[in-house]
């Protein structure tokens, strides 16, 4: 009998021997091909992008696994203990792998229900890092050798904070710091318990837990890593009872753009970004980029760009409906599938449900829940004659006609935007115009953007006509030419013929350009050029210093690369955009100094290190560790000097003009210093005005995506201007007056207004004068080579002045 036992236990003993050599053989064959898990050491997750605005707002994020990397100190220990308490009570003890769960899971697979779980936290990692999801024994083999090694290799510390980096939990969201933000809008320092445990539930199946679809089966997993939590002595019984007692309380951050008005802006900020760093940085390179943006500012300019776009549109008339559609049992469905503009908030689509002669009977868009589902509520309101009357006159086709009642405009089953009405219960009516615009505003001292609108609804178009669109700036060019004539040897009281000009064009014709309006004024001074906008004026003036000089100067200031030398382009007949316009007047408005625009102060990459600043001014004494009664820091402005300030001010003081007596005097209501000039092109095509205050300059341009005539009258001084004022009112809202800066050595003198001699009569106005300069003693007129004058228009006979401007004296053709 022992003999017996000692025989079946050698057997034994061989049997085991051959199946511990197999495994090991197994195990070795399984070790060779395995991932380097010392990749994990220089692991730099696919983390998101984010923009802010200039006072920290966030403006979007970018990224293709939306994930914010956390260190594993920042992360509370609330939420790391119920992440424990959920997948792995034991990871600050085991080696890598729970021999237990293996065991459990070994069991499972022996009576062939399939291979289980039983995965520690480490294992986790070995498998989301380095290996696939394939389930199976191989794997899992694979799966529990490197996690015996990686726990060798990094600290308990590391693998989780990896682990809690790196895990899918829904909505898009990867890690617990985007996970955080996107079921509860919250940072992980403000999770509460239940909120922690509901985060921890999620790992295994985020579908599954789903607290829209599937909210009971979310709430049931919550509770039960509440329950862990407790029985592990994470919380006290006091705190899992309350825990367990609260909602899930799921308030979802909406992912894309968060600041409102700001599509335009943040669009042109994800180009540059790509541009500088590349499409992988800005979806997987956890920049963080500080724009320019002002809120505040940035509303502003969004609504007074819509307003004037508004007007403008429903004074040409009412287009007809959105689309038509049937109206069965539920009109709420046949809507809801109508796209609207989402950024644009303020308007909502509704269907025409009955109409008579006084009013209009609309449903409104329902709204969808957050899983996509049409709403069950459906909203009834109004439209009353008087808040559609703009409507009632028609353009069908391009031919138009008027109505008189609200039944002729609308109809059952018609598609419309509509707005609340102030202060009522009503609703007006709209309509996406057709024309379009951009308006930019920027601090002319650092050339930092503050607001950017590029068209009326960055959902109806992403083009943005602040950057992307090249139109002729017209009128709004001239202060260029005139910088330029000022800046070499001409002054405000330099006089110029206005009188009709022809030149050759080079191909057998001529070239006749005409003010607008057709009418001239005769001798008068580059002040009253600049003013009243004078087209002839501005042509003898280029004629006259050259357009070599003229182009050079327009380089010099950004308005254009590389500009033609041809005297058309002295009226603006080149083609630029609104940043460069407003970039340019910026040079002005801060004195001559060169200026480059930016929509970026500061772009710093995943770990906080700045990689990008905008503002580069050096300071050599703003570190020092005490203050021993040395001076102010200053910083060092190394940007280049592109116009003389003296220049630059005497240009600021006509365009002064232009506001106080010239083609902008509406601007006027500001009640402060303003310099602008507007800008109307040829047929009416395009309307511009660019102004500025010694801290502000915006731009702002209304035309036609395809260049078409605005119509008779529509000018820069009453399209574009008034968008400018109602923007700068809110820009310059509680902030005090400031005058422009007159350079000091410059001299006031007081000159007849027509002829630019010294005077101090009727008509008189105070010019700036540079240093050894000053208003002419004869009377001398620039473009007038054979007719020399002595005496100012007063003197000069009637007769004569007729000829000059008609151009039949002095040998002009």
């Amino acid at each position: 009998m022992i003999r017996l036992l000692g025989y079946f236990f050698g057997i034994g003993a061989v049997l085991f021997l051959l199946g511990s050599a197999g495994a090991a053989l197994y195990v070795q064959s399984m070790s060779e091909d395995l991932p380097d898990y010392q990749v994990l050491a220089s692991y730099e997750p696919k983390v998101t992008t984010r923009f802010h605005a200039a006072d920290g707002s966030l403006m979007a994020e970018y990224a293709k696994e939306r994930r914010l990397f956390l260190p594993i100190q920042t992360i509370p220990d609330r939420l790391k203990k119920a992440y424990l308490a959920a997948e792995d009570k034991n990871f600050y003890s085991h080696p890598g792998i729970d021999v237990q769960g293996l065991a459990r899971a070994a069991l499972v697979v022996a009576r062939g229900e399939g291979i289980q779980g039983g995965s520690t936290i480490t294992q986790q990692v070995a498998k989301n890092f380095l290996l696939t999801n394939e389930r199976s024994i191989e794997r899992k083999v694979k799966e529990a050798i490197l996690s015996l090694r990686i726990e060798q290799a990094y600290t308990k510390d590391r693998i989780l904070e990896l682990y809690l980096n790196e895990i899918y939990l829904g909505l898009g969201s990867y890690g617990v710091a985007a996970a955080s933000l996107a079921y509860f809008d919250k940072s992980v320092n403000e999770l509460e318990i239940q909120e922690a445990a509901y985060l921890a539930a999620l790992p295994k199946a985020p579908e599954n837990y789903n607290p829209f679809r599937n909210p009971d089966r979310a709430m049931e997993r919550r509770n039960w890593v509440i329950d862990q939590m407790e029985s592990n002595g994470f919380v006290n019984a006091t705190e899992a009872a309350d825990a367990r007692a609260k909602p899930l309380g799921v308030n979802p951050n909406r992912s894309g753009t968060y600041l409102f008005a700001g599509e335009y802006f943040t669009e042109e900020v994800r180009r540059q970004i790509i541009q500088r760093y590349g499409v992988t940085a800005l979806y997987e390179g956890g920049l963080s980029v500080r724009s320019t943006l002002d809120p505040v500012l940035q509303v502003a300019a969004r609504k007074a760009l819509h307003d004037g776009l508004l007007k403008y549109d429903e004074a040409r008339g009412f287009r007809g409906p959105e689309k038509t559609i049937d109206i069965g049992s539920d009109w709420g469905a046949a809507l809801a599938e109508v796209p609207g503009y989402a950024d644009v908030p303020e308007w909502r689509q509704a269907v025409v449900l009955s109409a008579d002669t006084d009013s209009v009977s609309i449903g409104l868009q329902p709204a969808r829940t957050i899983s996509g589902a049409v709403g069950a509520d459906r909203d009834i309101a109004s439209i009353a004659l008087e808040d559609m009357r703009w409507a009632l006159r028609m353009t069908v086709e391009e031919r138009t006609q008027s109505v008189k009642t609200a039944d002729a405009v609308l109809r059952r089953g018609d598609v419309v935007f509509v707005e609340k009405t102030v202060g009522g219960g009503g609703y007006r009516l709209r309509q996406p115009p057709k024309v379009q615009g951009a308006l930019v505003s920027m601090d002319p001292h650092t050339g930092r953007v503050l607001a950017m609108v590029g068209g009326f609804s960055y959902a109806q178009s992403e083009f943005n006509r602040a950057t992307q669109a090249n139109r002729q700036p017209g009128s709004s060019f001239k202060p260029f030419v005139y910088a330029a004539a000022l800046d070499n040897g001409y002054t405000p009281a330099s006089v110029i013929l206005d009188a009709a000009i022809s030149i050759p064009d080079g191909n057998g014709g001529y070239w006749e350009p005409k003010n607008y309006g057709g009418e001239a004024a005769g001798p008068s001074t580059l002040r009253a050029g600049i003013e009243k906008s004078r087209n002839l004026m501005t042509v003898r003036l280029a004629k006259d210093m050259g357009m070599d000089l003229v182009a050079e100067y327009a380089e010099r200031f950004g308005v254009y690369d590389k500009m033609m030398k041809y005297l058309p382009m002295s009226l603006g007949s080149g083609e630029t955009t609104v940043l460069r316009m407003v970039s340019a007047y910026s040079v002005m408005a801060n004195g001559g100094r060169s200026i480059e625009p930016s929509l970026i102060d500061r772009i710093q990459d995943r770990y906080g290190r700045t990689v990008y600043k905008h503002d580069n001014r050096g300071c050599e004494v703003c570190n020092a560790q005490t203050w021993q009664n040395q001076p102010e820091p200053v910083l060092v402005d190394n940007r280049e000097q592109v116009l003389d300030p003296m220049t630059a001010y005497q240009i600021t003081s006509m365009m002064e003009g232009v506001v106080e007596r010239g083609t902008a005097t509406s601007i006027q209501e500001l009640g402060v210093p303003v310099a602008g000039k507007t800008g109307t092109t040829n047929e009416e095509k395009d309307a511009w005005f660019v102004g500025y205050t010694p801290n502000l300059v915006t731009g702002v341009y209304l035309g036609y995506d395809n260049p078409t005539p605005l119509g008779k009258g529509q000018t820069g001084g009453g399209l574009a201007a008034p968008v400018f004022t109602a923007y700068m009112k809110e820009a310059l809202k509680d902030k005090p007056m400031v005058d422009f800066h007159v350079p000091e050595g410059m001299t006031m003198v007081s000159i007849d207004r027509k002829s630019g001699m010294a005077s101090e009569g009727n008509g008189s106005i105070m010019e700036a004068f540079k240093p050894g300069t000053g208003p002419s003693d004869s009377y001398q007129v620039i473009g007038n080579d054979e007719m020399a004058f002595s005496a100012p228009p007063a003197v000069v006979s009637q007769e004569t002045q007729d000829a000059i401007v008609q151009g039949g004296a002095g040998g002009l053709f």
